[in-house]
């Protein structure tokens, strides 16, 4: 029986087949729990560096009063001794943009119980 035909790149070499990173955290869903808050654009860089200290958060997500999505945060990153990471940077100061743009919000926290 042959292989079936694949495709290649420019170069000459075959494709390589996709592939899915799995994480085993997110299939269950019975130790997530949901918060929402409502904030002004001024208190919303407090708030997301008050969750991201507690360490609980597993993923923030941003929307404006039409309920659209303007960010959506998953904090994979660890944070070291209770302070915000240098990785963490970039998204502290993308939020406080937001922040200034936007008057009234709404931040979705998923939290990992334990």
């Amino acid at each position: 029986m042959t292989e079936p035909i694949r495709p290649e790149d420019p170069i000459g070499t075959p494709f390589q087949e996709p592939v899915i990173p799995i994480d085993p955290e997110v299939q269950t869903n019975s130790n997530v729990r949901v918060e929402e808050f409502k904030l002004n654009g001024d208190d919303l860089t407090k708030k997301v560096r008050e969750l991201i200290q507690q360490g609980n958060a597993r993923r923030i997500v941003i929307k404006n009063e039409e309920g659209h999505t303007l960010i959506e945060i998953p904090l994979t990153v660890g944070v070291v001794g209770g302070t915000i990471g240098v990785a963490l940077f970039p998204v502290v100061a993308a939020v406080g943009a937001i922040g200034a743009m936007v008057a009234r919000l709404t931040l979705v926290v998923e939290k990992k119980e334990d």
